[in-house]
């Protein structure tokens, strides 16, 4: 298994703020548009440094989104900014009318996305977004798992043309990719090469599955890993050559297992590669207040609660 080092554990969401600060000072075109959450998202800084191309909304998120749609249309590049519930739920005529039917340049941007938004509990709480979004017509869904690859997706999605959901969260997690990263929408990212298992996470649940591998590793058991950045356009060429290797494959998301990550997987496999498939991923359920920590190992989405799926799917196969 091999060793993933770093220095520093921050939230993805200051590596969405630093990013777009960078986009703000190199590309002219961008603008940013908050709804009253602009110190949560870390918008601070590209406010105060490019006032002129700052938009605060106030409590009004379907107008947000009507206003980034109609930015596009002279040319600008809007990120719109707040919570993931509000980003999608709150908003989803708006975006599904205004910004995906159209295939306009608004890049939707949610923080505090799943259960790690914590105490604020389950009504500002969503694991239903990844759904939601990526059965858009015309809409790429994204979800880094550090500060650096959030950093990296905020500047490679401004270089897209289309509509995009960018999804990252509030509490610290261990950065470690790579600082000078080069984010390629669409393609994963092969974090440990195995032959027993493949294990296919998304966002927060990347770590959390590094921390699985060195445990399985210690039981004898050689796990493939891969970090799915992008949920769509999914990476099925990276996940059938992976599967085709390992016999069987586990899902990582904090999400629901209906309509995430996992269940865009399962269809993969269905068509081209049938084989044995463990979620680990919340189940058909809201959350609740806790800590971060206490609901992930509330609801199962922990290195313990991959290890375990792991050992199941494993015995499934054989």
């Amino acid at each position: 298994m091999k060793d993933f080092p770093y220095t520093e554990s921050k939230d993805t969401r200051s590596g969405f703020g630093a990013g777009l600060l960078e986009l703000g000072r190199t590309n002219p075109n961008v603008v940013a548009l908050c709804a009253d959450l602009t110190g949560s998202l870390k918008m601070d800084a590209f406010q105060k440094e490019f006032p002129e191309r700052f938009f605060q909304v106030g409590i009004a998120e379907a107008n947000m989104i009507g206003l980034a749609a109609g930015m596009t249309i002279g040319g600008k590049i809007p990120f719109t900014g707040t919570f993931a519930n509000f980003s999608t739920g709150r908003v989803y005529d708006q975006i599904r009318q205004s910004v995906a039917y159209s295939g306009k340049n608004v890049k939707i941007c949610a923080s505090h996305a799943g259960l790690t938004l914590g105490e604020d509990g389950a009504t500002h709480q969503i694991l239903e977004d990844v759904g939601m979004m990526k059965m858009l017509p015309h809409m790429t869904v994204i979800n880094p798992c550090d500060f650096n690859q959030t950093k990296a997706a905020t500047m490679a999605i401004a270089e897209f043309e289309g509509p995009v959901y960018l999804r990252f969260g509030r509490p610290v997690v261990p950065n470690f990719t790579p600082t000078d990263q080069k984010f390629e929408i669409g393609k994963a990212v092969m974090l440990n090469e195995g032959t027993d298992v493949t294990i296919i996470a998304t966002g927060h649940l990347v770590w959390k599955a590094i921390l699985a591998g060195k445990i399985l590793a210690e039981k004898g058991i050689n796990a493939e890993i891969i970090n799915i950045h992008t949920i769509k356009p999914l990476d099925a060429r990276a996940i059938l050559e992976s599967v085709r290797k390992t016999g069987c494959v586990v899902t990582a998301e904090e999400h629901n297992y209906m309509g995430g990550l996992g269940e865009s997987v399962a269809r993969v496999l269905a068509q081209e590669l049938p084989s044995p498939q463990e979620f680990v991923a919340t189940q058909d359920t809201f959350g609740e207040s806790g800590t971060p920590d206490q609901l992930m190992e509330k609801y199962g989405l922990n290195e313990q609660a991959i290890v375990a799926a792991v050992e199941k799917v494993i015995a499934r196969k054989q």
